[in-house]
């Protein structure tokens, strides 16, 4: 029985069009206390699935097994057919870990998710809200008795999983079991088909190195490096899409495909479905040879069979890049002798500085991916006060204009169309069941990107269509002044983003606001729109010039609002009257920002300097490109909204300021 305050919120969000007041009447969510317990349609019956799942553990002698929401290649995205956990829970979310053993089963996820893994499980599970290996080594141990093994495929760890682990149960008694013969595709009879699209290669006018010479330049790194590696073995996706300049259609929002590659300096084996590959391909990669620069195509499935191979013969050493190598190849590699390790491959860190190609193609991509933004932005303007949009509808608006860009392939990422309190949930998409319509008395934040075959992109604007709130202004135009002070920052080549995320939190700082995400992350050339291992955090690589980053600052209202401006930029030099090997950013992404809710008054003179040359850029990269689409309406919407702005009253900020670039020089001048 729903109690006063329920009917009393449930009425106003009818009021109000709040679909997700509406949704909580319905139950949407499991009731595993009632006798018999309460599932709503959208809870998945796991009954089969966890009874042949423990058949196959009862021969093997373990009691759990771990099964962890990732794939072979540890990637950040995966495709339907490595979501395991999804198969085995019912629940769909992107974060999460399953534990089964002989009587009980439970998912470890994260507070995005906790809701949707009440209405989609059933009450064979149980739900921990945590995500911490050492949460899921506590309750093992408590699950688990003394003496028993503890199953794990290896090609779903990476080696710090392993570890953690490792360390978490050592004094327990429990121990973990490496089983490569994943035991949820044993039961997994409707396991979804790699998709069966040939891959691609890309066209010239897209690449400046061609395969032959990047693979001569790794080699060059493998030859030189002091430790003498002999064999270099790469698991990320993108490592060896980006070493071949192919791409795929594997992965949900990114063009790769399921491969690994171990190049020596005599040879490359390129492992990968061999089926998919076309005598045209076999031609381009010089398939039928065995010479140095010719790519011996080798069967996926065999890569542990032929990296063990490689590692019996006397004299090698195989370089590994830790954050991707999984744990079944890496516990192949002994002795210790017989391994080199680095966080990233040399392919990785060669990656993220662009070419000149790569890099004028991107800005290409950003310009034509702004159009269809100023689409949106301009449409929402006039369809909003009507009444009719939702978030919904607003995402499938924004891919829909991209689709009509020149090389597009489709979205990025699940594009992020979030309005009032759903803008409060840092990385919210729409759904059906949660699903709000715009209103001109609430903020709305969109986060979306495209793939295009010359370049990847991703931005996000906050908007008000109303009169915004002054507490809304502030934090909005605060926000802004982050990520202006990252922008115009200039700092000595090799500096981490780490040193300077802080200036884009410093403003929200201030007056006791803050946001609990990154500050930005790479960005690829028709890659993952999250391209490592560039970006602010501390495990990222220095900046060099060519590098291209998200700079994405945000502030975060519970209940009430989110706001979130992010752009990307690239990293070029600078001159300085003094010193030579300094760097700024540039930043690419081109639409403009909702004035409504900037209060100039908060502003320096340089912050509002460089949003006014901002601007300027905005016209003329932006006015030819609508000029040549025919779009001249959103030529006048663009014009409007990058009208240059005027300084306010901004003395206290500028004493701030003063401190703020102390502190900056103070904290670049610690550069680890």
């Amino acid at each position: 029985m729903l109690s006063c305050g329920w009917i009393l919120a449930l009425f106003l969000a009818a009021l109000s069009g709040n679909t997700v007041g509406a949704a909580a009447l319905e139950q949407t969510e499991r009731n595993c206390s009632l006798s018999p317990p309460y599932l709503p349609s959208t809870a998945v019956n796991t009954t089969l699935q966890l009874k042949e799942l423990r058949e196959q553990m009862l021969p093997r002698n373990i009691a759990a097994y771990i099964i962890p929401g990732t794939d072979a290649h540890l990637s950040e995205y995966i495709a339907p057919r490595d979501n395991r956990v999804a198969f085995m829970t019912g629940f769909t979310g992107s974060a999460g870990t399953a534990v089964v053993t002989k009587t009980k089963a439970t998912l470890w996820t994260d507070s995005r998710y906790w809701v949707q893994a009440e209405r989609q499980m059933d009450c064979n599970w149980e739900l921990e809200k945590d995500v911490s290996i050492r949460s899921i080594a506590e309750w093992l141990i408590t699950e688990v008795p003394p003496g028993g093994k503890i199953g794990f495929d290896p090609f779903l760890f990476s080696l710090q999983t392993q570890e953690n682990y490792h360390i978490s149960l050592e004094s327990s008694n429990r121990t973990l079991m490496s089983i490569p013969d994943n035991l949820v595709d044993r039961v997994w009879k409707d396991r979804p088909n790699i998709p069966p699209d040939h891959l691609t290669r890309l066209p010239d006018r897209v690449i400046k190195r061609s395969w032959q010479i990047k693979v001569t330049d790794i080699r060059n790194q493998i030859k030189d490096n002091p430790y003498k590696p002999t064999a270099l073995l790469l698991s990320a996706l993108d490592e060896t899409a980006w070493l071949f300049n192919l791409r795929g259609n594997d992965i949900p929002y990114n063009p790769f495909f399921y491969s690994y590659t171990l190049l020596t300096m005599d040879h490359i084996w390129l492992f990968l479905h061999t089926d998919r590959v076309t005598e045209e391909l076999k031609t381009y990669l010089n398939a039928s040879c065995v010479e140095s620069l010719c790519v011996q195509l080798k069967n996926y499935d065999t890569v542990r069979d032929d990296l063990k191979n490689y590692v019996a013969n006397p004299g090698v050493k195989v370089w590994i890049g830790t954050e991707y190598t999984n744990y079944a190849l890496y516990e192949l590699i002994t002795p210790e002798e017989k391994l080199m390790t680095s966080s990233y491959s040399p392919v990785l860190t060669s990656k993220a500085v662009k070419d000149e190609t790569e890099e004028r193609i991107l800005r290409d991509a950003h310009v034509r991916d702004a159009v269809a933004v100023m689409q949106l932005l301009m449409w929402l303007e006039k369809a909003v006060p009507q009444g009719k949009e939702t978030e919904l509808t607003a995402a499938e608006y924004v891919n829909q204009c991209r689709s009509k860009q020149k090389d597009s392939r489709g979205p990025s990422f699940e594009t992020i169309s979030a309005s009032g309190p759903n803008a409060a949930l840092a990385h919210y998409s729409p759904t059906k069941e949660t699903n709000r319509k715009l209103t001109v008395d609430e903020m709305y934040l969109v986060d979306s990107g495209g793939q295009y075959l010359d370049g990847t992109t991703d931005i996000t604007r906050t908007v008000h269509w109303g009169t915004p709130t002054t507490m809304q202004r502030e934090a909005f135009t605060r926000v802004l002044m982050g990520n202006i002070e990252i922008s115009r920052t200039i700092f000595p080549t090799g500096t981490r983003g780490a040193n300077m995320e802080m200036l884009g939190r410093r403003a929200l700082w201030e007056v006791g606001l803050n946001y609990g995400h990154g500050t930005g992350h790479g960005v690829g050339n028709y890659f993952g729109v999250h391209e490592w291992p560039v970006g602010f955090q501390t495990n990222n690589i220095p900046f060099r010039s060519g590098m291209f980053t998200s700079i994405e600052p945000g502030y975060y209202k519970e209940n009430d609002f989110g706001i979130r401006i992010e752009d990307v930029a690239v990293i070029k030099p600078v001159n300085t009257k003094y010193g030579n090997n300094y760097l700024t950013f540039d930043t690419v992404s081109l639409v403009p920002y909702d004035r409504k809710l900037i209060d100039t008054s908060l502003l320096s003179s340089e912050q509002i300097q460089w949003l006014n040359k901002y601007y300027e850029t905005i016209r003329r990269l932006m006015g030819p490109e609508l000029d040549k689409q025919g779009l001249h309406e959103e030529k006048d919407w663009m014009l409007r909204n990058t009208e240059p702005f005027t300084s306010g009253s901004s003395a206290s900020v500028c004493s701030s300021s003063l401190t703020l670039f102390a502190l900056a020089v103070a904290l670049l001048h610690n550069i680890v």
